[in-house]
């Protein structure tokens, strides 16, 4: 059983003109796999995101996420599968601008009802792993955006998600660190076995995945097995 399943999804928005934005969408995710959706912009990508990350409804369809339907969810049932089975990385980093990165890094587990020491000590263990122990103290205004992009990283990890869900994860960063990231991401999916979902408008972002999805016009097109896993040369962030 894949590990997300959709079939024939379609979603229009009402905004006085209706526009048909996702056109019976059928798509297959298995667990560990690492995917970029790629499409233009008005594709229809971030919309197909949104409704993964069960931030949006769809109309009409099924979306299985493990084998359960995804449909009319109260918000507390839709937060509930967001903080145990999701993480989500955006490209503006969405970091709270008066809290400091390891606070940051903490607020998926205060949502959880996690104690403060428990989820300052996990958070701090996370910052570790992604080289930012000494930025835990500074506010995102103080960090580049690679470093607010790693914070945003942690926090999406730190509630160990099935998933990790990246819009545009690089969008906002200069050539060198997108190549940081994306091998980031990269080694999460190999060594912890995170299935991410990558929406990207840039191929040398989707090359770096294992299968790059081609959404145009609300419908998907082709599919390619990824097998290009060096267009980008560049170290693993340690």
């Amino acid at each position: 059983m894949a590990l997300i399943e959709l079939k024939d999804i379609n979603k229009t928005y009402n905004n006085g003109q209706p526009l048909h934005v996702l056109k019976g969408i059928n798509l297959q995710i298995e667990q560990g796999e690492f995917v970029a959706i790629m499409g233009a912009s008005g594709s229809g990508k971030s919309t197909l995101l949104n409704i993964l990350g069960i931030l949006d409804n769809y109309d009409t369809g099924t979306y299985l996420l493990d084998g359960t339907l995804m449909k009319d969810l109260s918000e507390k049932q839709a937060a509930s599968y967001r903080n145990h089975m999701i993480g989500f990385i955006f490209q503006s980093f969405n970091l709270i601008s008066f809290k400091t990165a390891v606070e940051n890094v903490e607020l998926p587990l205060y949502y959880q009802g996690v104690p403060r020491r428990q989820r300052h000590e996990k958070a701090m263990e996370y910052l570790e792993k992604l080289g930012l122990t000494s930025w835990a103290g500074h506010f995102p205004n103080e960090m580049s955006g690679g470093q607010k992009q790693r914070v945003a990283i942690a926090r999406a990890l730190i509630t160990q998600p099935r998933i990790i869900l990246a819009d545009e994860p690089t969008g906002a960063l200069d050539s060198k660190t997108s190549v940081e990231v994306m091998q980031l991401l990269k080694r999460l999916n190999q060594e912890e076995g995170i299935t991410i979902i990558v929406v990207t408008h840039e191929s040398g972002v989707a090359n770096e995945t294992d299968k790059i999805i081609h959404i145009k016009d609300g419908v998907i097109g082709k599919i390619e097995e990824n097998t290009r896993h060096d267009a980008w040369q560049g170290g693993l962030i340690k």
